[in-house]
């Protein structure tokens, strides 16, 4: 996929499925919620934490720090532990487990330690990655597994809900098939670490290599731990011309190839939100 830096669109991709307009003085903002990583405990609450719990679309960042609150650790630790843990990472990873670390629950018993945990997790995401379904399906697609999984981490960022995973995967697909930049507001916050979503003008000029929309093909890295649901849509998406989304309003994300009706959506967009903050 070519890397060069195609002039700037007037169009972008935004998290959780929004597709909106980059207009001069205007920003359209929207807030990813943040759920917490979860820690299952015993009956006893002064117990240690029995399992550790990571859920789909956490990044590596996140997972480090429960990793150290589960092993009631100083933070940083797990972090400084990957030198240690031998994992187990495809080449083009470079030593990177983003996207690596799977999401499950893991058992901590007393022998527990970050390096286990993580080298678990791991373990755990390349026997599923590496079973003939998602092998086969990157294949039938013309790429490496890793590449599934980065876009299957930009499906589980973006999409809405699990029914419009696959036609994210599509819209993937056609802009990368049609030498488009994906704009992806979910790379941009990947760039930024941040998890509340505001992005402006200057957030899309940032230097990245993360910058979906100043830089062609796919983002170095995956931008977060999908689930098997979203590598799911990234190997077999559905057909369809689709090169614009947005969620108009919970439960109705349009997607369209005709730009004409996309800047429909957004306009219906916009004054939903518009409607929303004067209510408040």
């Amino acid at each position: 996929m070519q890397m060069n830096t195609p002039p700037r669109s007037t169009i972008r991709l935004t998290r959780r499925g929004r597709f909106a307009l980059v207009m001069t003085g205007a920003v359209v903002a929207g807030t990813a919620v943040a759920v917490p990583l979860l820690l299952t405990l015993d009956t006893d609450e002064e117990a240690r934490p029995t399992s550790l719990v990571i859920p789909e679309g956490r990044r590596a960042g996140q997972i480090y720090e429960a990793v150290d609150k589960a092993l009631e650790l100083p933070s940083g630790t797990a972090r400084k532990s990957l030198v240690r843990a031998n994992l187990r990472l495809p080449n083009d990873a470079e030593g990177n487990p983003e996207g690596y670390l799977f999401p499950a629950t893991y058992p901590l018993d007393t022998k527990a330690t970050p390096e286990s945990l993580l080298k678990a997790m791991v373990d755990t995401a390349n026997t599923k990655f590496h079973k003939a379904p998602i092998a086969a399906g990157a294949q039938r697609n013309a790429m490496n597994v890793y590449q599934a999984v980065t876009i299957a981490s930009i499906v589980q960022a973006e999409a809405a809900t699990k029914a419009d995973m696959g036609k994210v995967a599509r819209v993937v697909f056609n802009r990368l098939e049609r030498g488009m930049p994906l704009q992806m507001d979910s790379t941009i916050n990947y760039a930024l670490n941040r998890t509340t979503l505001r992005t402006t003008e200057a957030d899309t000029r940032i230097d990245s290599p993360y910058n979906s929309y100043q830089r062609m093909g796919l983002p170095p890295t995956p931008i977060d731990s999908p689930g098997e649901d979203a590598l799911r849509a990234a190997i077999s998406p559905p057909p369809g011309d689709w090169l614009y989304f947005v969620t108009v309003k919970p439960g109705d994300t349009r997607f369209t190839a005709d730009y004409a009706e996309h800047e429909r959506n957004v306009a219906e967009f916009n004054r939903n939100q518009q409607s929303a903050s004067t209510a408040k």
